[in-house]
């Protein structure tokens, strides 16, 4: 562990390793400048992790964010690890290295991390990395911890002071930007929301005025009255969809990995739309490939996923038209597609349609919606290590893609 009472470096090592510790210090600086003007909050994690391993001489570096909800530690970005390979990995905050280093508030140097009980190989597992020395720095502000940042093998020798000067020092700029990142992001988040907002609760005080008349004749009244409904189901849809979003945004809500097969999780929603397209006079299709073994995922959000898919496919399908679910294999992912033969999707608007509360230009009013149900498909499909595409063609049609990795299921489930 490490110990503030270390003796000192001698003089003539000191004055050795001037150079390089001059260098180092030079480069951080030019890093937190940097960190200072990334408002991505992903892409400052990865800069965070990058100039940790940077600066530390590592073989690799991590970064993790507390959960107030589960009181654990989850991995948001390293630097051996691509994003999308993540899956949201929970640490334990006891009973693990960087639980010790999150509680206590205190850097943590571990020279042999197999011989440490606290040490939580699971993710070594995951990775197929094998992890030899630690060194865990906690990230926090005035008022609170956010997470730990880790930094891990050292490439020559053993994590001294130097080291952890300098990756205090980082995870204290991290922090700030962190938390800066995170207010501009929910202040942005905020405005789309009130915006989203305005129309619906507008409708429904011009109802609610129009109701207080004194002989309004029954018809309208009963009308308006539907409106009223109308707007608050939009309302409540839309809060919902919303405080969603955030929870996967945050990573606050984990990925629990247990077996799912896709062929019984299609043939569930589809009896859960089938009365929605009824009454649309849309006919679902499905095209199963009956070999497929379950994938490992959340049941749960998978289900959501495909349920926010069809829902558009039919809410944005023509009269008489037609929803189809396929799911697949191609080499190593396996892929769920949703096509319907609704107007199309123009050009210009498919970059756009995964971004929250976007609508399509000339769609927008014909169908109400909270706006946000391609978005949570989006960071659903990430979650689990996947994408989502779209093609469309005018006049004939939309085909929504996820493609989940094909990796066999365990018979276990696991968070």
């Amino acid at each position: 562990m490490y110990s503030r009472n270390r003796r000192p470096p001698s003089d003539s090592t000191a004055i050795r390793n001037y150079p390089l510790l001059l260098h180092r210090y030079e480069r951080l600086l030019e890093v937190t400048s940097d960190l200072a003007s990334t408002l991505n909050l992903r892409v400052l994690l990865q800069h965070i992790v990058e100039a940790a391993q940077e600066l530390t001489d590592s073989e690799a570096a991590s970064l993790l964010l507390h959960d107030s909800e589960s009181h654990q530690l989850y991995f948001e970005a390293a630097s051996n690890i691509a994003p999308e390979h993540l899956g949201h990995q929970a640490v334990p905050a006891e009973d693990s290295i960087a639980g010790w280093v999150f509680s206590h508030r205190e850097p943590l140097i571990i020279a042999d991390a197999l011989q440490d009980p606290r040490f939580f190989g699971e993710v070594d597992i995951r990775t197929s990395f094998e992890t030899r020395s630690i060194l865990g720095v906690p990230l926090h502000t005035k008022d609170k911890t956010l997470g730990v940042v880790e930094a891990v093998n050292k490439r020559d020798g053993a994590f001294d002071e130097q080291d952890v000067r300098l990756l205090e020092t980082l995870a204290a700029q991290a922090a700030i930007a962190i938390e800066n990142t995170r207010l501009f992001q929910q202040s942005d988040v905020v405005a789309e929301m009130v915006h989203e907002l305005r129309t619906p609760l507008t409708a429904l005080s011009a109802a609610a005025h129009l109701l207080q008349r004194q002989g309004i004749p029954e018809d309208q009244r009963l009308k308006l009255s539907r409106t009223v409904l109308g707007e608050v189901q939009r309302l409540n849809g839309i809060a919902t969809d919303f405080l969603e979003l955030a929870r996967l945004e945050s990573g606050r809500r984990p990925l629990l990995r247990e077996p799912v097969d896709l062929g019984g999780l299609v043939q569930e929603t589809l009896e859960v739309v089938r009365p929605q397209a009824e009454a649309e006079g849309v006919s679902l299709r499905t095209d199963v490939d009956r070999n497929l073994a379950p994938i490992q995922g959340d049941r749960n959000q998978l289900k959501q996923l495909l349920l926010n898919l069809l829902t558009n496919a039919v809410k944005y399908n023509r009269r008489g038209g037609a929803v189809s679910v396929r799911v697949s294999r191609e080499q190593d992912a396996v892929i769920l597609a949703v096509s319907d033969t609704g107007k199309g999707i123009p050009a210009d608007s498919l970059p756009h349609m995964f971004e929250r509360f976007y609508r399509v230009p000339d769609q927008e009013g014909r169908v109400l919606g909270s706006g946000l149900g391609l978005a949570i498909a989006k960071h659903i499909a990430e979650n689990h290590r996947g994408r989502i595409e779209v093609t469309s063609e005018i006049g004939k049609g939309s085909v929504f893609s996820v493609y989940l990795p094909a990796t066999q299921a365990d018979t276990r489930p696991s968070r």
